[in-house]
């Protein structure tokens, strides 16, 4: 028997829109299950509206749902223990065991996923000019209407998140400067030199442990500095990994479990995001190299 139901030419309408909204959520909160949300929620609000008052329902659509995300990463910023979801599972983890990797393909899958861990230090309106400019064509004037921004403004908030995400980009950028800062931290964490850890960490630093109990985000220089005994005890019992493409720490337990993943992001010569994760379940979702 024929299906002979009544097509929605709205829900038709958005379901051609779908997947592209759902890469665009993805885009801006790095969380699968946080992007199907915004999409629904999209859904519900076109689902409100004359359809015959929408003239472009594409450009609706990525407004709706920038205005969605964006109100998302402000709460974030505002109640950072909430938890990141699935975010910190898509870690992924190599062994450093050479100035520059030899593994091209291992390279660029890792400094594609660098992209994201960069998006996560960026602040919401940064993060969704570049994402919705540099990733999905969308015009200035069309972001600034979503941030109440001039398209002046715009432009530079997303100027300066592609600087930042330009050092994920390029190869060199996983290299020498970066292990250099990395080093330079872990240093200073362990002799205690309050001052050296405030030169190399970004003012806007932001501190990620995921822990058995929940993640725990601490921001700022002062704050995370204060902490950084928590990364140079990792480094002293661990072994050198690319996370992401970017330095890292992992240790093991005795027993072979992995104890720790301690990831690092340094922009212009200054850390700007550091991700421990000692939730032995989330550790267990990881790829991990076994212990040497």
């Amino acid at each position: 028997m024929s299906d002979t139901s009544p097509v929605d030419p709205m829900a038709e309408a958005f379901e051609a829109q779908r997947d592209r909204l759902r890469a665009v959520a993805h885009r801006m909160l790095g969380s699968h299950a946080d992007a199907e949300d915004v999409v629904q929620e999209a859904w519900l609000r076109l689902s409100r509206q004359d359809a015959a008052a929408i003239g472009n329902l594409a450009g609706w659509l990525t407004t709706v749902v920038g205005r969605i995300s964006l109100d998302v990463l402000r709460s974030r910023r505002t109640r950072p223990e909430a938890p990141y979801d699935d975010r910190l599972s898509e870690l992924v983890v190599t062994l450093d065991d050479s100035p520059v990797p030899e593994d091209d393909t291992v390279l660029a899958d890792s400094v594609g996923l660098a992209l994201h861990v960069v998006l996560e230090s960026l602040g919401p309106s940064e993060r969704l000019a570049f994402v919705l400019h540099d990733l999905f064509a969308v015009p200035f004037d069309e972001i600034g209407h979503i941030l109440g921004k001039s398209t002046a403004a715009t432009k530079m908030l997303a100027s300066r998140a592609r600087r930042k995400a330009r050092a994920m980009e390029r190869p060199s950028g996983v290299g020498r400067e970066q292990r250099e800062v990395v080093q330079a931290f872990l240093a200073a964490a362990r002799r205690g030199d309050f001052e050296e850890l405030l030169r190399v960490l970004d003012p806007e630093v932001r501190l990620t442990v995921d822990t058995p109990s929940g993640v725990v985000v601490t921001l700022g220089a002062t704050k995370v500095a204060a902490g950084a005994r928590l990364s140079a005890d990792a480094a002293a019992l661990g072994r050198a990994v690319l996370v992401n493409g970017l330095p890292g720490i992992i240790s093991w337990r005795e027993d072979g479990t992995p104890l720790s993943v301690v990831a690092f992001t340094a922009v212009d010569g200054r850390i700007t995001d550091i991700t421990v994760v000692i939730d032995p379940a989330k550790l267990a979702l990881m790829d991990l190299p076994d212990p040497a």
